[in-house]
């Protein structure tokens, strides 16, 4: 066996699984500073009121860590991000137009997962650029906002393919705030 096979994909002699474990156990606390609970509120109310223009359903869940499962078998954070929009639900709405913005914090990685309804109307290449836009305010530590330009961009698609008229009922099925792990 090549003596730096044992090394590769890994850091100061670290395997690779044991260095992201510990970059995970590290940014725990970090991730409620990046998001406050100041913070959670004003992005729950910024879903609600979106909510208010479209029938869709917005979710947001952020991570501190991956749980130690994903972690030992290398998960990426779009399998984690899948396996939440269907724990908490967000396939489960009427018109199939539930979306989840996912944040798995000491990665630097987001996921957006649209259900079947708006996914067919949305092209993958929106949703990366709606990354993209997080993502140059998550460089700047901008948490915050970075999220809550999500949501608009989100909002905005729902808007146009799935709009709040007279006649749609009034509701709510899923909870607009934000879950942090």
């Amino acid at each position: 066996m090549d003596p730096s096979a044992a090394t590769k994909g890994s850091l100061w002699g670290l395997p690779a699984a044991l260095w992201r474990l510990a970059r995970h156990r590290w940014q725990e606390s970090r991730t409620r500073r990046a998001l406050p609970d100041d913070a959670l509120l004003r992005l729950g109310a910024r879903v609600a009121a979106s909510e208010q223009l479209h029938t869709g359903q917005i979710r947001i869940v952020a991570e501190s860590a991956l749980p130690w499962s994903y972690l030992r078998r290398q998960a990426s954070a779009r399998e984690r991000a899948i396996m939440l929009f269907s724990k908490y639900r967000v396939w489960d709405t009427e018109h199939n137009n539930g979306v989840l913005i996912y944040l798995l914090m000491p990665e630097h990685a987001i996921e957006i997962v649209a259900d079947r309804g708006l996914a067919r109307r949305v092209a993958p290449d929106e949703w990366r650029d709606v990354i993209a836009l997080m993502a140059t305010h998550f460089r700047r530590f901008d948490y915050e906002e970075g999220v809550a330009q999500a949501i608009e961009a989100v909002s905005s698609r729902l808007v146009r393919h799935f709009p709040r008229t007279a006649d749609t009922a009034p509701g709510n099925e899923l909870p607009d705030a934000p879950v942090l792990h």
